[in-house]
């Protein structure tokens, strides 16, 4: 009498067995799928990220030679600037003007002459009656 239920119980673990197999076959490729697409898109964000890096690299090279650029011209204007100490004060003169000093404050701030003064105090007149003539039309 145990026999038959010791058969039936041998039966039910050997197919309990193979259904396992089964499952564990499937889902093993389904797991190969997956992986294969996790690595199809993992070389893709490599390969953007190469792009990138190599466009960030290129623009900061772009962007020091703008700075050297910059730096030359920052250079040759302070040397123009230096070159010619007369110019250096009609320009400091001319923003004294703009903010309302008069031939006396020219005289004292920039050591420019009286006549020097009065003209830039006369054409600083001019220019800003003449700007007030567009403004009125």
């Amino acid at each position: 009498m145990m026999i038959p239920w010791l058969w039936l119980v041998v039966s039910l673990l050997a197919i309990g067995l193979l259904a396992a197999l089964v499952l564990l076959f499937r889902l093993q490729r389904k797991l190969g799928v997956q992986q294969r697409s996790y690595q199809a898109l993992l070389n893709v964000l490599r390969n953007e990220i190469r792009i990138t890096n190599s466009g960030a690299m290129g623009m900061g090279r772009r962007l020091k030679q703008v700075e050297q650029r910059l730096n030359i011209t920052a250079e040759k204007q302070l040397e123009m600037e230096n070159r010619d100490p007369g110019a250096l004060a009609y320009n400091q003169a001319a923003k004294l003007m703009e903010m309302g000093a008069d031939v006396e404050d020219l005289i004292g701030s920039c050591g420019i002459a009286r006549p020097e003064a009065e003209l830039m105090a006369l054409l600083h007149q001019e220019i800003k009656g003449a700007a007030g003539l567009k403004l009125d039309r």
